[in-house]
C-alpha cells in the first residue's frame, strides 16, 4: 500500500499548505481560463491535490485510503511490477481527464474554478467495483448495497446534477472520473470485463 499512503500524505501535505495561503491555493486551483491564456496546464494535475477544507480533505482521502488499498493490491497481483506503475497512471490520468469537461465549458470563464481529488478517487471506486462488483459499498454508512449497483446510482446523479450546475460541486469531475475508472481496468485487462458480468450474472438478490 506505499503508494496509495504516498498519495495521501502528498495530497494531506499541499492542501494543509494551502488552507491558510490563498494565494498558493489560486496558483494550484483548477481554472481554465488561466490555463487555456497562460497556458499553465499543470493545474490540471495540482487542482487533484488541493482542497477546500478539512472535510472534504478527509472525505476524499477516506475513500481513498479503503478503494485505493483494494486496487493497489489488485494491480500487483495482475501486473506485478508494473501494478504500482498503472496504478499512479488510473489515478493521475483520471484527475486530468475529469477536468477536461470543465475546462471546455469554462476555457473562457475567468470566475470559474474547482479543486479536489474526486475525479482521481472516483476512478479507483470504479476500478474497485469493475474487480469485486458485487462487494459492497456503504453510503453515509446505513447504506449498503453492491458497488455495481451503487456505482449505476452515482453515475445517473452525477450526470443529472451535472446538468442541473446549480450547486457548487463539480459533478462533471465526478461522473468522468468514474467512468475513466471503469475504462481504464477494461482496457489494460479485458479479461476484467467478463469476469464483471460473470460476477454479476451469479449475484442473487436474496441469498
Amino acid at each position: 500500500m506505499i503508494i496509495t499512503y504516498t498519495i495521501i500524505g502528498i495530497t494531506v501535505l499541499v492542501s494543509m499548505m494551502t488552507f491558510n495561503k490563498p494565494e498558493m491555493l489560486n496558483e494550484l486551483m483548477m481554472n481554465p481560463y488561466k490555463t487555456k491564456n497562460l497556458r499553465q496546464y499543470y493545474r490540471f494535475i495540482t487542482s487533484g491535490f488541493i482542497h477546500k477544507d478539512h472535510l472534504h480533505l478527509f472525505m476524499n482521502m477516506f475513500s481513498f485510503y479503503f478503494f485505493g488499498a483494494t486496487i493497489e493490491t489488485v494491480f500487483g497481483m495482475i501486473w506485478e511490477n508494473w501494478g504500482n506503475v498503472y496504478f499512479i497512471m488510473l489515478y493521475l490520468m483520471a484527475i486530468v481527464v475529469s477536468d477536461l469537461p470543465s475546462y471546455f465549458k469554462n476555457k473562457d470563464n475567468p470566475r470559474y474554478n474547482s479543486l479536489g481529488a474526486s475525479g482521481g478517487v472516483a476512478a479507483v471506486i470504479f476500478a474497485s467495483v469493475v474487480f469485486q462488483p458485487l462487494q459492497y459499498i456503504c453510503l453515509f454508512i446505513a447504506l449498503c448495497m453492491p458497488g455495481f449497483i451503487l456505482g449505476t446510482a452515482y453515475l445517473v446523479y452525477s450526470y443529472y446534477q451535472g446538468k442541473k450546475a446549480n450547486d457548487n460541486i463539480n459533478h462533471d469531475a465526478h461522473l468522468y472520473g468514474a467512468l475513466f475508472g471503469f475504462v481504464f481496468c477494461v482496457v489494460l485487462y479485458p479479461p476484467s470485463l467478463g469476469n464483471f458480468f460473470e460476477q454479476i450474472m451469479s449475484w442473487r438478490i436474496f441469498e
